[in-house]
């Protein structure tokens, strides 16, 4: 009995003990605040709920701003006000310029050398270069500016069709502005058409489409493995297998793209060049760097890092204007009003419609694509708002957060596209980084232009060619669903009709069939 008694007597003590020391040192070292209790071996991972961003909002809002958080082994920055992520991703940006080793920069980050997960250095400086001059400058971009018209055309007619044969159906909006994006991605970075059965290639698009959908999966699922990676030979052993499977075949559908690319003799041909043909331009003149991986693995960050995002986007941006009608017919008669019924809206009209483009930033700022950002990691100590930071420590900015601050915007929860009127470039202000859905500092988002473009041109063209509404009175199911990303848990259905004074544009689109 004494020994049962003694036991009892001493986990409970164990536990004290082990509390007392981490707060403590947390106090000696002028570590930021700590949600308690700190558990061992998991540390605050208990506290964690979906969707996770929301969660670390409302902690902060108990514990403030910035929060030193312990998940498995990790040790991780949570910050979730303006001034904190202008010194983390301003004064010490360099700082935090680095990823933290995870499995997904492993597999299908080629080892942590491809764009988004390669470590702050040359090879991730000259990536960047590319990125910018290369691939995603406005030059290239406005050469490639047919390819997303003819989509969007494309889009607008089939809705045109479907919408004649039957006025009263209701249709899944996410499937087809994810059809839509998807060929524009395609099509930009290698001259192919997958989606819809007009593309003749559906076996293709099938395989394409559930690639992308277990890298999401897989990413979703390697959460846990990740807080523990010095354990990961213990824990993560079936989650690596899973991420080798879908890098194997991510690789091998890029690599059969540039086989016939070569095989076909595309590369250095004359005309438009799709961007898999500059990289491989480039490739002729220097071999040695710009090697078959370094071109699949910038292929593959444009490819699966640009088409859900978007989609969310749009997504979102139709269930916020459906639940606000009055919103919705303003932007109409916007797209009326300046570019006219005699002719459809074209990429370069996105200037003249300043109140879609409010509409866009709203959506952006209550939805954000990447409400936590991809995650950094502190290079060296250094300090945040007075707190000392060691080095090694992974940073989370809440950007859901830093948008929905009530200090900062007024309302936040309310859809306001109007709070941005003369507000043209807000993101920075006095009191640091208050909106920021694209990140900020040396990882910003390198694709932000072109996901505005697409974005853009997407509502403008449904928005101006058909009258929307909701299936039933009901509001529109805005639940959203995920832990680290936000994307809408249902997709969103509707009704639609085409505008009389659009039908006869509607009507003179010709789809042709790719060859």
């Amino acid at each position: 009995m004494s020994l049962e008694f003694n036991t009892w007597i001493c986990i409970p003590v164990l536990i004290f003990v082990y509390l007392l020391s981490k707060h403590v040192l947390h106090k000696l070292y002028n570590l930021p605040p700590t949600p308690f209790p700190v558990l061992p071996v998991i540390g605050h991972l208990h506290l964690l709920k979906k969707p996770v961003y929301r969660t670390l909002a409302k902690l902060s809002g108990h514990y403030g701003p910035v929060l030193y958080l312990q998940f498995g082994s990790r040790h991780v920055l949570h910050v979730s006000s303006p001034l904190a992520a202008e010194e983390c991703l301003s004064k010490n940006d360099i700082v935090f310029a680095n990823r933290p080793n995870m499995l997904s920069g492993q597999y299908f980050g080629y080892n942590y050398t491809a764009l988004p997960w390669a470590r702050y250095g040359d090879q991730w400086q000259t990536q960047r270069r590319i990125s910018a001059m290369e691939i995603l400058s406005t030059a290239r971009l406005d050469s490639l500016s047919h390819i997303r018209l003819d989509e969007i055309r494309v889009l607008t007619r089939r809705l045109f069709l479907s919408g004649n044969e039957n006025p009263d159906q209701v249709i899944n909006l996410r499937t087809e502005l994810f059809g839509f994006m998807f060929n524009v991605m395609t099509r930009m970075m290698g001259g192919k058409k997958y989606y819809g059965l007009e593309s003749g290639k559906l076996e293709e698009a099938e395989r394409f489409h559930d690639i992308v959908d277990d890298t999401n999966q897989v990413n979703c699922e390697a959460g846990l493995a990740d807080m523990w990676p010095n354990l990961r030979w213990l824990v993560a052993r079936k989650i690596e297998k899973r991420y080798g499977d879908v890098q194997k075949r991510r690789d091998e559908f890029m690599q059969e793209w540039i086989d016939e690319f070569r095989a076909n003799g595309l590369v250095n041909g004359k005309g438009e060049k799709t961007l898999l043909q500059v990289l491989l331009d480039l490739q002729d003149a220097d071999p040695e760097y710009y090697t078959d991986e370094v071109i699949k693995s910038l292929s593959q960050a444009l490819l699966h890092g640009g088409i859900n995002t978007s989609v969310e986007t749009m997504e979102w941006a139709m269930s916020l204007l459906l639940n606000n009608p009055p919103v919705l017919n303003k932007a109409q008669m916007e797209i009326d009003e300046h570019v006219g019924c005699d002719r459809l809206v074209v990429e370069e009209d996105l200037s003249k419609l300043p109140y879609l483009q409010w509409i866009i930033k709203e959506t952006l700022r209550i939805h954000p694509p990447a409400p936590l950002l991809l995650p950094h990691e502190s290079s060296k100590d250094c300090t945040v708002i007075g707190y000392h930071i060691p080095k090694g420590t992974m940073l989370l900015v809440n950007v859901w957060a830093l948008q929905h601050d009530p200090n900062t915007w007024d309302r936040p929860e309310k859809f306001i596209p109007e709070r941005f009127e003369g507000k043209e470039n807000v993101g920075k202000a006095k009191e640091g980084l208050i909106m920021m859905p694209f990140g900020s500092g040396r990882r910003r988002c390198p694709g932000e232009n072109l996901a505005l473009r697409i974005i853009g041109l997407g509502l403008a063209s449904i928005i101006q060619c058909f009258d929307w509404k909701r299936v039933t009175d009901e509001l529109v199911d805005m639940s959203e669903s995920g832990g680290f990303t936000a994307p809408k848990a249902q997709p969103l259905m509707a009704k639609y009709r085409t505008r009389p004074t659009f039908i006869g544009h509607l009507s003179k689109i010709e789809l042709k069939r790719p060859s």
